[in-house]
């Protein structure tokens, strides 16, 4: 798999993925639970129980990538704890935070845009005519997406390994870069995936101002951060969770709508 010789512990961290990765799907970790049971083996294999946990609590978290990238992340991560076990929770934690969002970018376009129109076009049109073509085809592209994801998975492994072995004391700056790059990928998010606007239009007269332009001038995308801002600072409230923000945040829009605070 790589000229970096992997524990039986690490190989099957990636078959985990490939065959139940996409299990416990949901929308408040997405991938977490998913990407957790993959990791399990590797988690086991600490001897302090404090360690277990503290790394468990690492992996359990939100987690959203493309299926067939996440090996990459997952390499590392399980060079990571080969290395330095339990010490590298907060690296592990900013990488996999930092390279979710790149990689789910490239690996949607490569391996689910491109073959479902591409090679989807060639199989649905073979299958019309009659052809068993059409199911090979899949199925060959299915090889090819193992072939890619076992290769990735070694990619991930092998450098996660130089990151301990040649960088080793500088693994703190390493998880501050990661951290910055993860903070500016949310930050970049936030006015494509959040859709507000303020409402409120003030007029007297002839004269009428609209709030969302002032808004524009002051900060571009002020509304989606403020949306933001205001979800975090509920998830850091004392018995609060993701699914209570969503439903709070869902009642609060509505009545923000009605009451034409924001559109």
């Amino acid at each position: 798999m790589s000229k970096v010789e992997m524990t039986k512990d690490c190989k099957k961290v990636f078959w985990r993925w490939y065959f139940l990765g996409g299990c416990g799907w949901n929308y408040e970790k997405m991938q977490g639970l998913g990407y957790y049971f993959s990791m399990l083996p590797m988690i086991k294999k600490q001897q302090n129980e404090e360690d277990k946990q503290t790394l468990a609590k690492t992996e359990v978290q939100f987690f959203n990538t493309n299926n067939t990238m996440a090996p990459i992340i997952m390499g590392v991560d399980c060079a990571l704890q080969d290395e330095k076990g339990a010490e590298a929770a907060d690296t592990i934690a900013a990488l996999k935070t930092g390279m979710m969002g790149p990689l789910a970018g490239i690996g949607d376009t490569l391996f689910h845009v491109i073959p479902s129109t591409i090679i989807g076009s060639i199989a649905s049109y073979m299958a019309l005519e009659g052809s068993p073509m059409a199911l090979i085809l899949w199925i060959c592209f299915g090889f090819l997406r193992l072939f890619c994801m076992k290769n990735f998975f070694a990619l991930g492994y092998r450098e996660g390994a130089k990151i301990v072995s040649e960088i080793g004391n500088r693994l703190k700056k390493i998880t501050k870069a990661a951290n910055i790059l993860g903070i500016t990928v949310i930050g970049a998010l936030i006015p494509s995936v959040v859709n507000a606007k303020f409402a409120y239009e003030f007029t007297r007269g002839e004269v009428s101002i609209s709030v969302q332009e002032l808004a524009d001038r002051i900060m571009p995308a002020l509304a989606p951060t403020l949306v933001v801002f205001f979800a975090y600072w509920l998830l850091g409230r004392k018995n609060m969770n993701s699914t209570r923000v969503t439903l709070l945040l869902v009642v609060i829009g509505i009545l923000a709508y009605n009451f034409r605070i924001l559109a």
